[in-house]
């Protein structure tokens, strides 16, 4: 049997990875933005990050723009921001093994830690609070640990999105694996606009660079 054949979007976007891996670029006009989560999992807690990328997604209009790429178990979207080129990526290993797909993809794009966005769930902070985190440690957070030991760097700028804490902590698990309630997922878009707005003015303002002179 033949292999299967790639799809429009699937071509393009290996074709421009192999451009973006070959040609120079000038530094800091190129980010990557990892949703942290479990793949056939959405609409769970422990999942969210992989929801902004989808809002993220739509709002660079990059959502219909999807590919697999095998070579770092994820599906990749490439969009324009500005100047800037921003690679999003969702990773299709589970959460305590994403750091494997994110520090592949940073390889094939040549970034460095400082450039990778790692969006993802926090229980310390309630449902509807976001906080953008300039490095640091994984604070528990099994996804962000594994994201640091394959890049070998804790440098990585991360969206925190509150989802709240159970009030029993035998729950957890259950708690992170589990679905929003309805009256959580009515808290969801506005929560994802806002997601999606911090990423894009941080991302832009990065991408400026500093002033040179006056």
């Amino acid at each position: 049997m033949p292999p299967p054949r790639l799809s429009r979007a699937g071509l393009w976007l290996s074709r421009t990875m192999s451009r973006c891996v070959l040609e120079p670029r000038p530094p800091g006009k190129r980010w990557l933005v990892a949703g942290l989560g479990n793949p056939g999992l959405p609409g769970t807690r422990h999942s969210v990050g992989m929801a902004v990328l989808g809002q993220l997604a739509r709002r660079l209009g990059v959502a219909e723009s999807w590919a697999r790429d095998a070579r770092c178990a994820a599906d990749l979207a490439l969009a324009s921001l500005g100047d800037a080129q921003v690679v999003l990526l969702r990773p299709r290993r589970l959460m305590n093994n994403n750091g494997r797909s994110v520090a592949r993809a940073a390889e094939l794009f040549g970034l460095t830690a400082e450039e990778v966005y790692l969006v993802h769930d926090e229980l310390d902070k309630p449902l509807g609070k976001l906080a953008l985190k300039l490095g640091g440690s994984a604070r528990g957070h099994n996804g962000v640990r594994s994201c640091i030991s394959c890049l070998n760097s804790n440098a990585m700028p991360r969206l925190r999105v509150g989802i709240g804490r159970p009030t029993h902590p035998d729950t957890v698990q259950a708690y992170v694996l589990g679905r929003f309630s309805l009256a959580e997922q009515e808290l969801l878009p506005p929560l994802l606009e806002r997601a999606t707005d911090l990423l894009l003015d941080h991302i832009r303002e990065r991408s400026q660079g500093p002033t040179l002179g006056p």
